[in-house]
């Protein structure tokens, strides 16, 4: 977004606020231990619907993108394993959460014990959090967010992906075993639409 000689990245609703001189608050709605429990919640979920997606589907593309559901699953937990990285140190690159899966990992079922194995990583990071106020600043690559922003930004992001694995069901006449809900996705800003046009 420019204006004049002027830009910002707009990776961030407050860049884009604070660049309009807008008087709004786009600061997290649900507090950091709000958002992690909800996370919990989501990749639980997405682990469960991974599992229910017909095996000969995993190399299917998705609507409008160059993805497939076997890069699409992966991703949806590989988005909180880049989180767990970042407050590790290392600085969240728009490359890190999109590292493909490794060979081995060809069917639904591996993808969702990678997902369980990153939830469990993910309660360990929480449990363990000295400062649970999540004002620390992170480095990414749209700036040094606060932690608890980037928090926000992990969980909605995951959540939005699986809304996109319950649409995929949907097209194979699976029925979603207890999809996310209206309340699920209360507080966080994902897009109202699941797919980009």
């Amino acid at each position: 977004m420019s204006r004049g000689d002027a830009f910002t990245f707009a990776q961030q609703l407050a860049d884009v606020v604070e660049f309009l001189k807008l008087d709004v608050d786009v600061s997290p709605v649900l507090t950091p231990e709000q958002l992690a429990e909800r996370l919990d919640h989501i990749l639980e979920t997405a682990s469960r619907l991974v599992r229910q997606i017909p095996i000969e589907s995993l190399q299917d593309k998705l609507p409008n993108r160059d993805r497939t559901l076997r890069v699409l699953t992966h991703h949806v937990f590989r988005i909180s394993e880049a989180f767990l990285e970042a407050c590790d140190g290392v600085e969240l690159t728009a490359a890190l959460p999109v590292v493909p899966p490794t060979d081995d990992m060809q069917t639904f079922d591996a993808m969702s014990d990678y997902g369980d194995t990153i939830r469990t990583r993910v309660a360990a990071w929480w449990q363990n959090l000295d400062d649970k106020s999540c004002q620390q600043r992170m480095k990414t690559y749209y700036g040094e967010p606060r932690m608890h922003e980037v928090l926000e930004r992990t969980t909605w992001h995951t959540a939005q992906h699986v809304r996109q694995i319950r649409m995929v069901l949907e097209t194979r006449d699976v029925v979603a075993d207890r999809p996310l809900s209206d309340a699920d996705l209360q507080g966080l800003p994902v897009p109202e639409k699941v797919w980009d046009d």
